[in-house]
């Protein structure tokens, strides 16, 4: 069954639709008039547990021996009344794509890499 969910941001409301039919869900909110749930807590918090997750991952690939030019972090995530932000999982693990560039003109030989944890 499917669900909408509402928290309040800097910039006005945000409504996400849920999942409810997943294991261990139950709901921790009241709806409203409309049937929509209203979330305690702020949208900007909900994302703080993924916003850690990603400078993390960010300074653990800006260190000296990699010292790449680019870093792309690619994650899904999965919003919740409860937890907030997760990263979200593909099939039985979690998602986290990595990708290091480095300019061709680069004294470490125009070397271009790609990292895929999941």
């Amino acid at each position: 069954m499917r669900e909408l969910m509402r928290w309040e941001s800097d910039d006005g409301p945000v409504v996400v639709e849920v999942d409810s039919r997943e294991a261990g869900y139950r709901s921790v909110s009241r709806r409203d008039e409309d049937g929509i749930r209203e979330v305690e807590g702020r949208f900007e918090a909900a994302l703080g547990n993924v916003r850690g997750a990603a400078l993390s991952a960010l300074r653990t690939f800006r260190e000296r021996a990699l010292d790449p030019d680019g870093i792309e972090l690619e994650f899904g995530v999965k919003l919740s009344a409860a937890a907030g932000a997760v990263i979200a999982k593909t099939a039985a693990e979690g998602h986290l794509t990595v990708k290091l560039t480095w300019s061709k003109g680069d004294a470490r030989g125009g070397a271009e890499g790609a990292v895929r944890g999941e």
